[in-house]
């Protein structure tokens, strides 16, 4: 089972996902075309449920123009500050 860190972190990396996506206006499909995975792996990313895999994470990096460190970073930021706020 994990714990409730896990969970937060997950989820932290799922809304930077949809975000990003949001932002260059491209649909969870196309995304998940783009980055070369199923649409519902895409969806269970971004509400949290799944993590990719180092494989998928630069896919997804690729399809969204920005480097999967980059998307990493951001998630570590968030968590950490998430963490400082407890």
């Amino acid at each position: 089972m994990e714990n409730a860190d896990n969970l937060e972190l997950e989820k932290i990396f799922g809304d930077i996902l949809r975000r990003r996506r949001s932002e260059i206006g491209i649909s969870q499909e196309e995304l998940a075309f783009l980055a070369g995975v199923d649409r519902t792996f895409v969806s269970r990313i971004e509400r949290g449920i799944r993590q990719p895999s180092l494989r998928t994470l630069i896919g997804l990096g690729k399809a969204l123009k920005v480097s999967a460190a980059d998307l990493v970073l951001e998630t570590e930021r968030l968590y950490s500050d998430s963490l400082n706020s407890k």
